[in-house]
């Protein structure tokens, strides 16, 4: 086996003390080195590939540059694997690595996978989830940070969020900007909402259109009662919303696979998206942007997300809940009518 390059013999090829060396790759303050003699050392590393051994470093400054980041299904959906992007992107600037496990929902996975990644002493753990709900953390040591991503504790740990009523008032102040007064909604279960198991940001996501409602006076015409997003029901729904004779002119629903099957409906009653209804959604799923025409949606920052939980946990700033903006997809759903 090749033998590993060590510090001294960095030091040797550069022509200075091993100490010299430590002080320079580590960028510790103090040096009285040159200019000269930092880019002789930093060229030396380079060319003999050096890098520092893990195992002595954690030992010397009590640190493994590790974190260990749990999930749900994060890992193997698309929709949220840009939580994890975010996640290496900022691991990688402060030069840590990311241990990842996939764990669903079972409590006998998630313990198991814990205690796995704590045998290997990583600095901060992170849990992320797909879909944001409140869950019980298991028992890790006190002095070890945790931040969840896209979810609550009972314990109060610190969390990143997204800022779903900032985006449920926008969403539907689009539609009423548009013009729109006659509004339909789908997918609203204020009996699921209020139950943190199941979700801690959709109630907000409802505080958020209802309001924007509110300030211009209108209620809405037609409310479809699920939790259950699934385009088969946004199908359903549909097909009952226009069995009732009901025709709004707009359309919120509570996320994009609800809204596809919506379109499936209309194209078989001959209505058209915006023409006849004009459609309002959230998540920015993959096929929101396959929909013709494109569907306007709030995205779930995912990639933010797993960004600003990494930035808590690796700088000085003090953990914290924070809520991350929901960037909105305009596309073409949305028509503007006299109201």
């Amino acid at each position: 086996m090749t033998k590993r390059t060590t510090l001294a013999d960095v030091a040797a090829l550069a022509g200075v003390s091993p100490t010299a060396v430590s002080l320079v790759l580590n960028d510790k303050p103090g040096s009285r080195l040159s200019a000269d003699a930092a880019a002789r050392i930093r060229a030396a590393a380079e060319q003999l590939d050096y890098r520092p051994n893990p195992a002595a470093r954690s030992l010397r400054v009590g640190k493994t540059q590790t974190v260990a980041f749990l999930s749900d299904d994060v890992t193997v959906t698309r929709y949220a694997s840009a939580m994890i992007r975010g996640l290496l992107d900022v691991a990688e600037q402060h030069r840590h690595t990311v241990l990842i496990a996939e764990t669903g929902s079972n409590p006998r996975r998630i313990k198991a996978a814990l205690r796995a990644m704590l045998d290997r002493q990583p600095d901060a753990v992170v849990f992320g989830l797909m879909g944001a709900k409140e869950i019980d953390v298991p028992k890790i040591p006190a002095e070890l940070p945790v931040v969840l991503i896209n979810s609550t504790s009972p314990a109060d740990h610190p969390s990143v969020l997204p800022a779903e009523y900032e985006a449920g008032r926008a969403m539907a102040t689009m539609l009423l900007e548009a013009g729109h007064r006659d509004i339909a909604v789908i997918g609203y279960s204020p009996e699921h909402a209020s139950n943190p198991r199941e979700s801690v940001t959709i109630q907000l996501r409802y505080d958020g259109i209802f309001a924007a409602l509110n300030e211009y006076g209108v209620t809405p015409s037609w409310l479809y009662d699920s939790f259950v997003w699934e385009p088969h029901v946004g199908y359903e729904a549909m097909q009952e919303l226009l069995a009732s004779g009901a025709r709004p002119t707009g359309l919120i629903c509570l996320n994009d696979r609800l809204a596809f099957g919506v379109y499936q409906a209309m194209a078989e009653h001959g209505l058209r998206v915006p023409d006849d209804i004009s459609i309002a959604s959230f998540d920015d799923d993959v096929i929101a942007s396959y929909l013709r025409p494109g569907l306007t949606t709030a995205a779930i920052p995912y990639e933010e997300m797993g960004r600003r939980a990494m930035e808590m946990l690796l700088s000085d700033a003090e953990p914290e809940h924070l809520l991350v903006h929901m960037p909105l997809r305009v596309r073409e759903s949305i028509r503007t009518v006299d109201p």
